[in-house]
């Protein structure tokens, strides 16, 4: 670290000026242990999976849009679709635990845990054995797109009553009251948001679990969430750089830090989203996020959108001269 510091500290601008693209640059010179860090081949991965809780009228949007949304994203029509092109990202989309058979659907990873999880209002959403599964199967995702030859990586979701899920997991692992990690998900008016809320404390009051991280993880989460959990630890293991989308990765995140919090020294917020409790996730986790464009899309659209700005600072560290090798007078100490 300090020789990054002071490699960057001796390009030809004034010390700091160039902000944050230099916190980046250090961030992942240490991440790769080298003066010289390199991108390659970024991979985004979209984990898909469906949430029993939905049955109690906790998402704007109708549990048949998650199918749905990965034919779009196969099709290459959806926001994350525009977005990977434009920055040359490969894609992987995984059945994570979607509630409908896509009969060997081209291209689509067929990991599926179970057709959905359950209804969180009045059992565990999943067994410990399928948590497991999830955790194995998404570090195993991981493990391809490294063997392909990627170092930086980013996830996304797409589940029909995930901001749900997300709320609940916000809420028992940092403490913050329910009612503030909370919003809108796909489109709730503040009718719906307070309908939303008291399914949720509902469901919160009717838990009697052991409180371990663990367990939380399995009574409140999706497959497609904790398969992102598992990816995200193993691309950790792996020294890759992980781009951090909205509420529902930036959650996913904090229940990664809470079963390892190195996973944080690898990872890159790439903005902060208008869903209610993504602010608060990101200051509990002491997060400084890249982009502030008021994305709610989910599908790991801020993430991918902010990969020039990570793509810069690596340039930056590796293009720019030395004062130095430019023969420019060093005006500073």
């Amino acid at each position: 670290m300090p020789y990054l510091q002071e490699k960057v500290d001796n390009l030809t601008k004034p010390k700091g000026s160039l902000g944050r693209l230099e916190e980046l640059a250090i961030q992942i010179g240490a991440i790769q242990q080298t003066l010289t860090p390199a991108l390659h081949k970024p991979y985004h991965v979209i984990f898909g999976g469906d949430h029993g809780i939905v049955a109690e009228g906790v998402s704007y949007s109708p549990a048949e849009v998650t199918p749905q949304m990965v034919f779009n994203f196969m099709e290459g029509g959806a926001g994350i679709n525009f977005l990977a092109r434009q920055h040359g990202f490969s894609m992987k989309v995984v059945d994570s635990g979607i509630n409908y058979d896509f009969n060997g659907l081209e291209n689509l990873i067929d990991l599926k845990v179970r057709m959905g999880t359950r209804n969180y209002l009045h059992e565990s959403a999943m067994t410990r054995e399928e948590y497991e599964l999830c955790i194995e199967r998404g570090s195993a995702v991981v493990d391809e797109c490294f063997q392909e030859g990627s170092n930086i990586i980013s996830f996304g979701e797409m589940g029909i009553g995930n901001t749900s899920s997300s709320s609940m997991w916000m809420t028992c692992l940092t403490g913050i009251d329910l009612s503030q990690c909370v919003g809108a998900g796909s489109g709730f008016d503040s009718e719906g948001v307070k309908r939303k809320y008291s399914i949720l404390k509902q469901a919160l009051d009717n838990y009697k679990g052991n409180g371990s991280v663990e367990d939380i993880l399995c009574y409140f989460g999706g497959y497609e969430m904790v398969m992102a959990v598992g990816a995200m630890l193993r691309a950790a293991e792996l020294k890759m750089v992980i781009l951090i989308d909205g509420f529902i990765m930036t959650n996913c995140l904090l229940a990664a830090s809470k079963l390892h919090p190195e996973v944080l020294e690898y990872s890159i917020f790439g903005h902060q989203g208008d869903e209610t409790g993504h602010k608060l996730v990101l200051d509990y986790l002491q997060a400084k996020p890249l982009l502030f464009f008021g994305l709610r899309l989910g599908e790991g659209t801020g993430a991918v959108c902010a990969y020039p700005l990570v793509d810069s600072a690596v340039r930056m560290i590796n293009e720019m001269s030395t004062f130095k090798h430019a023969k420019v007078t060093k005006y500073f100490e």
